[in-house]
């Protein structure tokens, strides 16, 4: 089948192990006879996938692994979208026995191909009035910031939601899903192309980066790391809530802790979500009529030039393949 995979690791240069071309043909794993083979109709993009290719969260022995994380397709005829996580986190109450959690692409292939096998469970039916490009954007970007927003960061009608770095999935979502929930937005960016953009989405305001808020918001969204770590941590209120979903620029150099001590700031972590929150993210959207925003698409022949703008960091909203 045909699939974009990583074959050598390029941590300076990562479109430089990126192979499109036949790999052997998606199958459920022995020990997983319960799992489906889906017939991809469309999959996402996402930094995940960058990192994949520098080597982040894979060996040597691996290689070559297809990659991606988000798909929607058919199985046995149902149109469904793919939850990419298997397994859990070993927290309290996680059953002993329970396979670490680890995203599609890590231990297992991934969803850029033209089919990927996933457990049952796995699998929420999608929706009619979703595209399978739209479909395709849910399960890791907007996910994880649904669940960073609304379960982990505790966000009510009314507050104030500071997101770092306008532009990219998590933070399109976050503005798109402002609306639905009765949120004031503030994004920042060095683009202003990219701030324009993010009004026209619904953003309260657009500011550059490091610029002083009108007021301190009640929660940040927190996905760039050295970049803009402590002006995050400037712009939140007393008691307020700091939710970290990525670090594209890496690790902070200083965490502001005293700041986090003294104004007993919550600085918590999400990734993704479970099948049940990816099913309300869908009643969300049901409700509100909001819709992922897609920046381009490209056939899964051509998935070089989709990482290509994912590389440069050009896109507004999610990069899609069509299968």
């Amino acid at each position: 089948m045909l699939a974009a995979a990583v074959t050598r690791f390029a941590p300076d240069d990562p479109l430089a192990g990126l192979a499109v071309g036949e790999v052997p043909d998606a199958a459920p794993p022995a020990a997983h006879p319960d799992w489906a083979v889906v017939d991809v109709r469309a999959a996402a993009l996402n930094q995940h996938d960058l990192w994949s290719l520098r080597g982040v969260g894979l060996r040597e022995e691996q290689l070559p692994m297809v990659l991606g994380c988000d798909a929607a397709g058919v199985v046995d005829g149902r149109e469904v979208i793919v939850h990419a996580v298997v397994g859990a986190l070993p927290t309290k109450g996680t059953p002993e026995g329970t396979e670490p959690r680890s995203l599609l692409s890590e231990r297992y292939p991934g969803t850029l191909a033209e089919r990927v096998a996933v457990p049952r469970e796995n699998l929420v039916d999608k929706p009619s009035w979703l595209t399978w490009q739209q479909a395709a954007c849910l399960p890791t970007a907007w996910l994880t910031a649904h669940r960073a927003i609304f379960r982990t960061g505790g966000a009510e009608a009314g507050d104030t939601l500071l997101v770092q770095g306008a532009g990219g999935g998590v933070a399109t979502a976050a503005i798109v899903l402002r609306a639905a929930a009765g949120l004031e937005v503030h994004v920042t960016s060095r683009s202003a192309e990219r701030r324009e953009r993010a009004l026209e989405l619904g953003a309260a305001a657009a500011h550059e980066p490091g610029a002083r808020l009108p007021r301190r918001a009640d929660l940040v969204l927190e996905s760039v790391g050295r970049a803009t770590w402590s002006h995050s941590v400037a712009s939140v209120r007393a008691g307020g809530t700091i939710v970290v979903v990525g670090a594209t620029t890496g690790d902070p150099d200083q965490l502001g802790i005293q700041r986090v001590f003294f104004h007993e700031l919550r600085v918590l972590g999400a990734t993704m979500g479970t099948t049940e929150d990816l099913r309300a993210l869908l009643a969300l959207l049901g409700r509100s009529g909001a819709r992922p925003v897609i920046d381009s698409t490209f056939p899964l022949t051509e998935a070089r030039a989709a990482f290509e703008r994912l590389a440069r960091g050009e896109q507004f909203g999610k990069i899609v393949l069509t299968v």
